[in-house]
């Protein structure tokens, strides 16, 4: 199928390598449980990856099972289009359910993940691609049609949080490929019944790949995945609000708040320049083990959580492998998740460090939290669920973390913290802050 030359490797005598990398990729992800059926594994060993990555591209990088590629960035250099690391799509695509046959709605467009859209449904299948930015659309139309996938994927250039005139029937399934922080009525509205739409959530700044179906007046989740997406433009956009913490030397803390921001944050000014506090846990975790429902758990649970980035130079910059970015703001203190050497050199223990007047109680409310996530769901994997603002929200599970959003609340929940969760720090935050 591939009669191009490839922009990526030279002559078309080396698209045998290319397809030797290729299928080494869709080995890895069988192996590690991305690709589970059939025909997504056809649709990964046939469309050409690094024919619709960005010019020059290496293709182990390509074909690296974690490798996004930017295909733009903005005037700061900051990426707002790229194509997605192959084992998230993989996943997303097996987490939609797709098949033979079935119509599509893929929201953020690039190309490749539609082209493999395009193998998954077949030619009796319908895709569709839309995208808010014009050169993007351009571009994936030209690769599509360069790679033999044009007539197969309707490509359309608007902004997916309104209805889509194009789009007619509602589909099987929309796949959305942009960071979301709330989920639009119209892709409600285009979803057939017994549909499923599969979308990054942004949760207090935590995102997750979520599969959603319909359970009557609400959405509920069949799957999750960790991830990262560059975010959503155009009306469905939310920004992060960041606030900065200089030192003594002019280098910075960031402060990144996804929801409601605590009341007065000019209480933090110098804040870095008063003494650090520290307070552990007691709770473990080997190396390699992965703890990212912990950070989920603070999402979700721990009202003024907020994630940090730093300046080089800073304290924490020098310290950065004995701390993770994500933080508690309490009135004129801070704390962050900190790690310290545990289990004989085989793990690590967490706590937190903070600064302020009161750092000692943000670190303990950290702690605290630490270790209810610890009794009541580390073991326990989440489920998710939507609710429109119409919805009857007297059925939100008791117990569950509830996340306004613009058209609707989202729930985290736990099984054992729906019985369990008590104090005033396990109560659900309802306030969406980060």
């Amino acid at each position: 199928m591939n009669t191009l030359r490839d922009h990526n490797t030279g002559p078309s005598a080396d698209s045998d390598r290319a397809d030797e990398i290729r299928n080494a990729l869709v080995d890895k992800l069988l192996s590690d449980g991305m690709i589970t059926s059939p025909v997504v594994e056809r649709a990964f060993r046939t469309v050409p990856r690094h024919l619709f990555v960005a010019e020059g591209t290496p293709l182990e990088v390509a074909y690296n099972a974690a490798d996004s590629v930017a295909i733009k960035r903005d005037q700061d250099g900051v990426i707002i289009s790229s194509t997605s690391a192959p084992f998230i799509q993989a996943r997303m695509i097996e987490q939609a359910g797709l098949g033979p046959g079935m119509s599509v709605l893929e929201i953020g467009s690039g190309g490749y993940n539609a082209a493999l859209l395009a193998e998954v449904v077949g030619p009796g299948g319908r895709v569709v691609s839309v995208d808010i930015d014009q050169e993007v659309t351009d571009r994936a139309r030209a690769l599509l049609d360069a790679t033999g996938y044009g007539s197969r994927v309707t490509v359309v250039q608007a902004d997916a949080e309104n209805p889509l005139p194009e789009l007619g029937e509602p589909v099987d399934a929309i796949l959305v490929t942009v960071g979301a922080w709330d989920l639009s009525p119209a892709w409600l509205e285009q979803l057939s019944q017994d549909g499923t739409i599969v979308v990054p959530l942004r949760m207090n700044g935590i995102t997750r790949s979520t599969a959603f179906r319909r359970d009557g007046d609400h959405l509920v989740s069949t799957s999750a995945e960790v991830c990262g997406f560059v975010p959503m433009q155009g009306s469905g956009a939310h920004d992060e609000r960041i606030f900065l913490l200089p030192d003594a030397h002019g280098h910075n803390v960031k402060l990144r708040f996804d929801g409601d921001v605590p009341q007065d944050m000019s209480l933090l000014d110098g804040v870095l320049a008063t003494e650090r506090t520290e307070s552990w846990s007691g709770v473990t975790v080997k190396h390699g083990v992965s703890f990212a429902d912990l950070h989920l758990w603070f999402a979700g649970f721990l009202p003024g959580f907020c994630k940090l980035a730093v300046d080089e130079g800073t304290d924490l910059a020098a310290e950065r492998k004995s701390w993770f970015p994500f933080g508690v703001v309490r009135g004129d203190s801070f704390a962050y998740l900190a790690v310290r050497p545990a289990l004989d050199g085989a793990g690590v223990e967490f706590g937190a460090r903070a600064y302020g007047a009161h750092g000692q109680a943000a670190a303990t409310a950290m702690v605290e939290q630490i270790q209810a996530w610890d009794r009541q769901a580390r073991d326990v994997a989440p489920t998710f669920a939507y609710w429109p603002t119409s919805s009857d929200r007297t059925r939100i599970d008791e117990g569950a973390a509830v996340l306004e959003k613009a058209h609707g609340l989202v729930t985290i929940s736990w099984p054992q913290a729906a019985n369990t969760a008590t104090g005033p720090d396990a109560l659900p935050n309802t306030e969406d802050e980060e």
